[in-house]
């Protein structure tokens, strides 16, 4: 009875909250069917204290669920009360309230919220943080940063921008690949074509082969191109660098060594107006510093000086220049060979629209640099992109789709010591051209440079890169999410070789030839997730659980042709005598993972987040394929507590963080745990190229990370601290075999340890601030160190001559300097174990080659129209020294080499000389501590300069803002090191170059 009792008064209570529901609704019905005939249209535009509007703020009609948002113009339009009041509030700015007051038109300034703008949500990837919230390590960088650097690749937009990250150009040359490592090297695979240090890239949740084209132009050919140089700078929105452990764990093997997060600009509900964009700049580009090299007289000097020294006498044959060639010619190879202006041109046109629902953002762009070689030679790239935001009514179902595509067309002829000829070059060398317009080889008394200009070369690359989200609410906590992505690279690159190339005294023994070379990435990704948030008093919880399905196939052919009979012929292989496959290449890479992350915080103070991955590669052998991976990472906003705030009001906000996980790595290259085999040259055969080994598993990267975060006077001044230890073991290498097998090497894991620790440190400050006036400053630091601290055994293996335990990775294993021989006048080293030659064993002197400390100083200024922004780059380290030729060799050395003499009269050098034991001393004293030297650098990296015109000038054209702008890279250096660039010392390369450009912005 008493059962039956409690189940009727519940069901009473039911019925009885179901009538008192359902009247509450009735009154609110009545009450807004009153009120309808009091509101009013009500428009307007909000703007900042720069008068610039605002798009995506948020208006509300105050206690009630109406609202709004600003279009891309910043209006809006809402109905209101007319004795109601409006709410404008937008991250980053202080929220307004306005009453209507019978208003139809009400247009507001926000003012900037210094202490909001930890509120800027980032992407992490498979969900999105706030500076303010995340627990991992995460750099951003925006669109404003970068958009105006004339560069072909995203990545060289980073430099000196992020803590930690490392971006060193390798070539000048348009489209060549940089050197890009977060936090050190993990790994001692490092080659090109084998390098397990590279980060994962990924464009709009589609991950990108990271990578470098392989080229066979010889300028690219032995460190690629840039897989991202086809994306358009100005599309970008954004770019993450996540960089710890719980950060990339989520990625699992694949974000081992860092993860780069590249967002693109996408359509926004923001209203009915459309919004297009205009910029166009044109400038030039050069390089900006040439090695400071010996003039004819000096040259010559030192030439007749060298033959005196070894008491040899000129002749034709070892003395051209002095008895063959003008004496009275100067000629400065470096301005002749590589001293060009490029010509830089840029046009970018985007137009966005679209409405509650349904938005879109469509753009295009043409990019062209030109040549800073002799010749009319250029690398164009075409872009263009689209973007389609749609969501139901209802907004439970949402749809993302961004496609992104690049033509480039590099036109470039082949060689691969242009730049190194134009430094070695006697500076009396011959004229380039007859009289009658040919070239001139001089009685084939001397190689012509130009001849290389009678090849031609061009490469042609397509990228796609597109990615679909789909997004459905399936409850009020619970989403379904599915990210598919598809990705093309198609690169075909042509060299044509005819016998012109050559001296004409050898045209009967060469033939005309072509190389070909055709490389096809095609990978897609099928990721399906389920994403949870519940929300109930101070308890808060975001988690995901997914899988990832995801295929590469990289395609690889080389083909060489020679014997065409006729110039006119060459490049078409049907032509050919002869064809030849020089590779063929065709490679499957198949991943799967499930994935997990559990996100909870407690009254937005104290953060924990979960992150978990199980692995599959396709690189290991059935038995080892699969691993697990995760992290965790905390966080406690400390000045949340009153204690705190009471205690030190002047801290304004204040986190300790942590982080540890393991990560795998799995970039090796495919099929290494089985038996390969090559087609004999001759038809029928096949001989083994690999052997197996089935039993190698994973690399692991162990990390671990602490850090401190505040902010100041109301976050007008914000510091980070970050310390980190990264351990990476198991190493995936190539372990040497004895000749005897009849491999090389064989895939396993080796015994060693390579850690990475270091310190960054960021600062951001806001100096001055006013109506008019407005100066910002950050600065980030890294103070990095990498150090191999196991390998077992590395004296018994082939590693031995590489590394050093308890040593870094970059390194120098060197001779000891020991000054100058007074019998002979020639450098030596010492010879350690005193049996009377130079050889590996002498080379006892260990010399850090990496980077001390790198970072970033950016200054952002503001005043009325004007606007400055600019960069420089600081980085401690030691390098080669530049090295090109011995004094007194037939060829140019730089002044440095020989006009270094004490008062009295002793030379702290090598006397000048031709003979091979001079020569030989010289380089080995290369090799030595006297070839490392002082590689530090600060350098202007951008500078930027826009005025933004005034609306009484732009006022005939309606809703629009007009900028002009001045914009400059590299533009200079500060810096003792004596060769052509101290990013990449010891390089002979075509450096960076330097760029000035100038243009226009129409927003309209």
């Amino acid at each position: 009875m008493k059962n039956n009792y409690s189940r009727l008064k519940w069901v009473a209570l039911i019925i009885l909250g179901g009538i008192i529901f359902f009247l509450s609704k009735a009154a609110t019905a009545a009450t807004t069917t009153s009120l309808s005939l009091q509101q009013q249209e009500v428009s307007g535009i909000v703007k900042d204290q720069s008068g610039l509007p605002i798009p995506g703020v948020t208006v509300t009609v105050k206690n009630t669920n109406r609202g709004t948002i600003t279009n891309l113009d910043g209006e809006y339009n809402i109905t209101a009360p007319a004795d109601g009041t409006l709410v404008f509030s937008y991250i980053g700015f202080k929220t307004a309230e306005i009453p209507v007051d019978n208003n139809e038109e009400i247009s507001v300034l926000l003012e900037e919220d210094v202490a909001s703008l930890g509120e800027v949500k980032i992407n992490a990837g498979y969900y999105n943080t706030t500076e303010r919230e995340r627990t991992g390590n995460i750099s951003r960088v925006t669109a404003e940063e970068i958009e105006l650097q004339p560069l072909t690749s995203p990545l060289q937009a980073l430099q000196g921008r992020v803590a930690g990250l490392e971006v060193v150009d390798q070539s000048g040359v348009p489209g060549a690949a940089p050197t890009i490592r977060i936090r050190g090297q993990n790994s001692l695979r490092n080659s090109q074509n084998d390098n397990g240090n590279l980060p994962l890239y990924i464009v709009d949740g589609m991950p990108i082969n990271s990578g470098p084209v392989n080229s066979i132009n010889q300028f690219t050919s032995g460190i690629g191109t840039d897989p991202l140089s086809g994306l358009n700078i100005s599309n970008i929105k954004s770019i993450e660098i996540l960089k710890d452990a719980d950060a990339t764990a989520i990625y699992g093997s694949r974000g081992a060594n860092g993860v780069i997060l590249i967002t693109t600009k996408g359509g926004s509900f923001s209203g009915k107006s459309d919004r297009i964009e205009a910029r166009v700049y044109s400038g030039v580009s050069r390089v900006a510093n040439f090695v400071n090299l010996l003039e004819t007289p000096r040259y010559l000097e030192v030439r007749r000086q060298a033959f005196e020294n070894d008491g040899v006498e000129p002749t034709v044959s070892n003395a051209k220049d002095l008895l063959l060639w003008d004496t009275d010619r100067n000629t400065n190879w470096q301005e002749v060979l590589f001293g060009r202006s490029a010509p830089t041109f840029n046009a970018n046109l985007n137009y966005a629209g679209g409405g509650e629902f349904t938005s879109f953002n469509i753009g295009a762009s043409y990019f062209k640099q030109g040549s800073v070689f002799p010749g009319d030679y250029s690398f164009e790239k075409t872009t263009a992109n689209f973007a389609l935001n749609h969501q139901s009514q209802n907004r439970k179902f949402r749809l993302n789709l961004s496609v992104n595509y690049g033509l480039n067309d590099n036109s470039l002829f082949s060689s691969s010591n242009f730049v190194r000829t134009a430094l070695n070059l006697s500076p009396n060398a011959p004229r380039l051209y007859n009289e009658d317009g040919n070239l001139n080889w001089e009685d084939s008394s001397w190689n012509n440079p130009l001849a290389a200009l009678e090849g031609e070369g061009e490469a042609k690359t397509n990228s796609l890169v597109s990615n679909l989200g789909l997004q459905y609410d399936l409850t009020k906590s619970l989403t379904f999410k599915a990210n598919l992505g598809y990705n093309l690279l198609n690169s075909k690159e042509n060299i044509l070789l005819p016998i012109e190339t050559y001296d004409p005294a050898i045209w009967n023994r060469v033939s005309n030839r072509s190389q070909h070379s055709f490389v096809n990435r095609i990978s897609w990704i099928a990721e399906p997730q389920f994403h949870y948030k519940k929300n109930k008093g101070y308890h808060n919880i975001d988690a995901l659980v997914g899988a990832t399905f995801q295929e590469n196939n990289n395609d690889n052919l080389v083909i060489n042709g020679t014997g065409y009979s006729d110039k006119q012929l060459i490049g078409n292989l049907n032509a050919a005598d002869a064809v030849s496959v020089n590779n063929d290449r065709k490679l499957v890479y198949k991943y799967q993972a499930m994935f997990a992350r559990l996100g909870y915080n407690w009254n937005r103070t104290y953060f924990l987040n979960l992150t978990g991955r199980r692995d599959g590669s396709s690189r290991f052998s059935p038995e080892n394929r699969y691993a697990n991976f995760g992290a965790v990472g905390m966080a406690w906003i400390f000045t949340n507590n009153l204690f705190f705030s009471e205690k030190l009001p002047f801290l304004s906000f204040g986190k300790l963080r942590g982080s540890y996980g393991i990560t795998g790595n799995d970039q090796i290259g495919d099929y290494r745990y089985l038996d390969t085999y090559e087609s004999t040259p001759g038809p029928g055969g096949l001989y083994p190229t690999q052997l197996t080994n089935p039993s190698f598993t994973w690399e692991t990267n162990k990390k671990i990370e602490g850090a401190l975060e505040l902010g100041f006077l109301k976050d007008r001044i914000n510091l980070n601290l970050s310390w980190y230890r990264n351990r990476s073991s198991n190493q995936l290498v190539g372990y040497a075999l004895p000749a005897i097998t009849g491999f090389n090497t064989v895939e396993a894991n080796l015994p060693a340890t390579v850690q990475n620790t270091g310190v960054e440190i960021e600062l951001s400050t806001l100096n001055l601030k006013t109506d008019q006036f407005k100066w910002r400053s950050s600065l980030n630091l890294t103070l990095p160190s990498n150090k191999l601290i196991r390998f077992d055994n590395i004296d018994q293996s082939s590693y031995a001559n590489a590394y050093r335990v308890g040593k870094p990775l970059d390194l120098g294993i060197l001779y000891q300097f020991n000054g100058i021989d007074p019998e002979t006048g020639y450098f030596q080293v010492v010879d350690i174990n005193q049996d009377g030659r130079n050889d590996f064993d002498d080379r006892t002197a260990i010399r850090n080659l990496g980077r001390k400390f790198f970072g970033g100083i950016n200054n952002q200024i503001n005043y009325k129209q004007f606007s400055l922004n600019f960069l420089f780059e600081f980085v401690k380290q030691k390098g080669s020294r530049y090295y090109n030729n011995v004094p007194g060799f037939l060829g140019n050395v730089n002044e440095e080499s020989v006009n270094n003499s004490s008062e009295d009269g002793n030379t702290s050098l090598q006397r000048p000389t031709q003979s091979i034991f001079g020569f030989i001393a010289y380089n080995n004293a290369n090799l030595s501590t006297y070839g490392i030297t002082d590689a530090s650098y600060i350098r202007l990296k951008t500078l930027s300069l826009g005025f933004q015109l005034p609306e009484k000038v732009t006022g005939f054209i309606p809703s629009s803002e007009v900028q002009l702008f001045v914009h400059a890279q590299n533009l200079f250096t500060l810096t003792n090191y004596d060769g052509l660039d101290p990013q990449n010392p010891g390089s002979l390369n075509l450096p960076p170059l330097q760029s000035i450009t100038g243009g226009i912005q129409i927003n309209f």
